[in-house]
């Protein structure tokens, strides 16, 4: 009865304790009065703590009389300290409301209901954490759930889920500009941005450690000037960070033409006390061709490192290294002067299993990306970001190319071959200050950044040698067409063969460099809720020393690059109408200008080339984030190309014109618990309107791609009985036919239009998934090309099997 009398007084005394302390409760909102679930609620040296629940609700109970900072942290938002004095055992009611953070520090983690392929909340497309729904520029987001899905293992077939984009040619891994050439709102492009940040390569991207791709639409040198940007957008690899918490997963595919692939996810604290965070993504992938010589293999390392120091400080690494070697895709290039024999593929009678190298003629690319980033909180409404990255890419081994100069009888191709040597340095440093204030009673969102770029490339490659020709079906022959004799030698696909064509072959020691300075700024205005703009500026300095050799090419440029954008929201955070007008720009290089005959010329220098677009439409966050879509109608109008001045061959002005406008449909779409689809369209129309190359005059430029473009991917998961866990995936992706040569004097070469359906199914629970694709399903023979004919990949089948922990 003792025990039991005293059990009972001092739970009678905790009673009393319990009712004597205080308490804190409130909500946790975005900017929007959204509320956020998850949010970490904490008081400072405590371990009294909370999470808030699905409306955003938390309560903290039992916390004696005294004063406190209460932390209010939630992953993509800047942490709060607010101080709190408990007194009288009462409790602290608090609305608190969070504003969103740097994402390049901590990615956006959606809570409940989200539409997999949906765009996210993203800080890279505008340099601010904004909404998609209230950015005025476009943009479409291939997000890593549509990878698995689809069970991606290029970077190629991960961009076909883009709409708009098609590729023009494949990493043909060659020097300064091996990377794979894409088609954009008419105008060719190459992914050259990584987090927001240059990114360069010689060769592919690896998938294994991209989170997100993002495609901005239209020139957007405002804010990332023009070194790694296009008329026609550009393309933004965002990649896998560190989170909190333990965890990862291993995965293994392997498909036809010898593919394999080992990708490993690795996340561990180093130091939970002191909030640093490791993350390792790594993978090696091997892969065969389908035609008759040529092959791919490759291993990828990404480390990165978070590190938070304090509420105010944090600092992250990111590293990417590669080691590939591969064969380069011997395209055949059509005759750019003159009409080949053939005008279409009938005609060449190509027999595409044909590859026309050896895997004895490779090239290596090893490539190596760094970034280090900073990130400071001034104050409530002010943060700074310091960024640094570098980036460094090479090409090494023998590249080839087959060439239609039209000399020798037939639809015969002359191979021409060199030994690459060469390497490309980027650096680039950029300081941002990111608010969020009002003034006036008006909300604004503002960057305001410094950048520094800088690229130096170096190419001691030999000369190209003739090394002799082949026909489309196979045959081949050694008789050099540039010489009057005629010849039966032989020549052989081997190192020692080309290795002695070369010997006689110069060998390049070019070294050029340029550096760009820039100041930019960028402001969202909310005028009420519902109506914004954005409003943007770049200046643009360029200096270019050229070749180090040579004093005579050094020039240097200023450019300003503005941009606005307005915004009205009918239905807030529903429903978006939208404009743009936004610019991009290209430095021209001085020319020499003067009849040589009545003296010496002189340099004549020039404005940039300058590209301005204005482009309407309207997004949708529809039924609960069920239903996502983007209409857009775009022009684009590029201007002061440099051309032969009419009134003298001997003089060069500014008058070149190409317009291009289109319009562009994106929808992604939850309709029932379970089922997701992807599907976009786009058509293009673009000419050349003003031009002193009557070769090109009033026709569409090649790097335009097709004029339509289509593609579709809907996912399906079982969610519950005997079936749940199963999945199955169908889609397909298109394009009308295109012009591989399209001349005054050449006349049409087209190649066909295509629609490619693919199809998968799989079984995933908590730790593992296994699937299966199959790509190509109908076994579809088709090709691109950009003055090239370039042969798809016929049928595939892939395997994958997945293990998380």
């Amino acid at each position: 009865m003792k025990k039991l009398f005293c059990i009972l007084t001092l739970l009678f005394i905790s009673r009393i304790t319990l009712a004597q302390n205080g308490a804190i409760s409130g909500t946790v909102k975005d900017n929007d009065q959204l509320p956020l679930w998850g949010v970490n609620v904490s008081l400072v040296n405590t371990p009294k703590g909370a999470q808030t629940n699905e409306a955003g609700a938390f309560e903290i109970s039992n916390i004696a009389n005294g004063d406190y900072i209460l932390s209010v942290s939630y992953l993509g938002y800047r942490t709060r300290e607010i101080p709190i004095s408990i007194s009288n055992n009462k409790t602290v009611d608090l609305d608190i409301i969070l504003y969103e953070g740097n994402e390049i520090l901590s990615e956006v983690t959606v809570q409940g209901r989200t539409n997999k392929f949906s765009r996210k909340k993203t800080a890279y497309v505008a340099k601010l954490p904004l909404k998609d729904i209230e950015n005025t520029q476009v943009y479409s987001t291939v997000t890593n759930e549509i990878l698995k899905s689809q069970i991606v293992t290029n970077f190629d077939d991960a961009l076909k889920n883009a709409t708009g984009v098609e590729q023009l040619w494949t990493s043909t891994g060659r020097g300064g500009d091996g990377a794979g050439y894409y088609s954009l709102r008419g105008f060719s492009i190459q992914p050259q941005l990584v987090n927001g940040l240059p990114g360069l390569t010689n060769g592919t991207i690896n998938p294994a450690n991209i989170e997100r791709i993002e495609v901005l639409k239209g020139p957007s040198a405002t804010l990332f000037g023009n070194a790694v940007s296009s008329y026609g957008g550009l393309i933004n690899v965002v990649t896998k960070k560190p989170y909190v918490g333990t965890g990862g997963e291993l995965s293994f595919t392997s498909g036809t033409y010898g593919l394999n692939q080992i990708v490993g996810d690795f996340n561990t604290p180093l130091s939970k006390a002191d909030n640093l965070y490791f993350r390792l993504n790594t993978a090696y992938t091997t892969e065969e061709s389908f035609q008759d010589a040529g092959f791919r293999k490759s291993f990828f390392i990404a480390p990165s490192l978070s590190y938070k120091v304090n509420n105010r400080l944090s600092f992250s690494f990111y590293g990417e290294i590669t080691q590939a070697e591969q064969t380069n895709p011997t395209f055949l290039f059509l005759n750019r002067s003159a009409p080949t024999v053939a005008s279409n593929l009938e005609e060449l009678g190509y027999n595409n299993k044909l590859s026309f190298t050896s895997n004895d003629l490779s090239l290596q690319n090893p490539t190596q990306n760094y970034r280090i980033e900073m990130d400071y909180k001034l104050s409530d409404s002010w943060q700074s970001q310091t960024l640094l990255s570098k980036s460094s890419t090479s090409t090494r081994g023998y590249y080839s190319y087959l060439f239609d100069y039209g000399i020798l009888e037939g639809n015969t191709y002359t191979r021409f071959i060199n030994k690459q040597n060469a390497n490309t340095q980027t650096t680039d440093i950029q300081q941002n200050f990111i608010g969020d204030f009002k003034l006036a009673s008006l909300r604004n969102r503002m960057v305001i950044g410094i950048d520094y770029f800088n690229e130096t490339q170096t190419n001691n490659s030999t000369g190209y040698a003739f090394y002799g020709n082949i026909t489309p079906n196979g045959g081949s022959n050694g008789d050099d067409p540039f010489t009057q004799e005629v010849e039966d030698d032989l020549f052989p696909l081997s190192t020692s063969g080309v290795d002695a064509a070369l010997a006689s072959q110069g060998v390049s020691n070019v070294k050029s460099k340029y550096h760009i300075y820039s100041l930019y700024a960028s402001d969202v205005i909310n005028f009420t809720d519902n109506l914004s703009a954005m409003i943007g500026l770049r200046v643009d300095h360029f200096d270019n020393e050229g070749s180090l050799q040579n004093q005579g090419d050094d020039f240097d440029q200023t450019t300003l690059s503005p941009k606005f954008g307005l915004l009205y929201q009918p239905i807030k955070d529903r429903l978006s109408i939208f404009g743009n007008y936004q610019n991009g720009f290209t430095n021209v290089a001085p020319q020499l200008v003067g009849d040589p005959n009545e003296g010496p010329q002189t340099l004549k220098t020039f404005d940039p080339e300058q590209a301005n677009q204005i482009e309407f439409g309207f997004k949708t966050n529809l039924f609960d984030n069920r239903l996502n879509a983007t209409v857009s109608y775009y022009d684009i109008k590029v201007f002061d190309r440099v051309i032969t001045d009419p009134s003298s061959p001997f003089n060069r002005i500014q008058g070149g014109e190409v317009v291009s406008s289109g319009f562009e449909i994106e929808i992604n779409a939850n309709p029932v618990n379970g089922l997701d689809i992807r599907a976009g369209f786009s058509n293009n129309d673009s000419e050349t309107t003003k031009s002193d190359n009557a070769q090109i005059l009033n026709r569409r430029p090649l790097e335009a791609g097709p004029e339509t473009l289509y593609n579709f991917w809907a996912n399906y998961e079982f969610q519950e009985g005997a079936l749940n866990g199963f999945g199955t995936g169908l889609g397909f992706n298109g394009a009308s036919e295109r012009f591989a040569i399209n001349y005054e004097s050449t006349g049409e070469f087209i190649l066909p239009s295509y629609t490619i359906a693919n199809a998968s199914l799989y079984y995933q629970s908590v730790n593992y998934r296994i699937g299966l694709k199959l790509n190509n399903a109908f076994n579809k023979e088709y090709y691109k090309g950009w003055t090239t004919i370039n042969p798809q990949q016929p049928r595939a089948l892939l395997a994958n099997f997945s293990y998380r922990f």
